[in-house]
């Protein structure tokens, strides 16, 4: 089975972040220009909080304030729960479904932020391995064509 190490050196390991000063409209711009779901809110290279997609229905539906005068740091999930690179998929497969997140920071032990996984990039691994197992065992049972 994977480790989200795995995962990591196929995607990459650019995040997409902004820091604690950006406003909530600042960051909704931001996600929607990368076309993503989350950001990760960072303070000197380290995780404070994610924004995501429901977030930003929180924040923009229940505050009567404008999304432009909102900080991104009052309304961002602050708890985040992160992992290590040799946290095995299928553990952070439970943690997303248990925690109910899509998103997943992967951290040194020092805090430091090496990159983001979501249940997608989880979905389209387990996807891919099962591709080449069928095509492993294919070959194996009809020999190659």
């Amino acid at each position: 089975m994977g480790h989200i190490r795995d995962i990591l050196r196929t995607k990459g390991s650019q995040v997409h972040s902004i820091g604690t000063t950006a406003a909530v409209l600042e960051a909704v711009h931001y996600m929607n220009q990368h076309r993503i779901g989350a950001v990760v809110i960072t303070e000197e290279d380290r995780v404070a909080g994610i924004f995501t997609e429901r977030d930003v229905l929180r924040s923009v539906v229940e505050d009567p304030r404008r999304p432009a005068e909102i900080p991104v740091v009052e309304v961002m999930t602050r708890n985040v729960i992160c992992c290590t690179p040799e946290l095995p998929l299928d553990e952070a497969s439970r943690i997303m479904k248990d925690r109910r997140i899509r998103h997943l920071p992967v951290c040194e032990t020092d805090g430091r932020l090496l990159g983001l996984v979501s249940i997608g990039d989880i979905n389209a691994y387990h996807a891919s391995d099962q591709e080449a197992t069928i095509h492993f065992l294919h070959d194996y049972l009809y020999g190659h064509v």
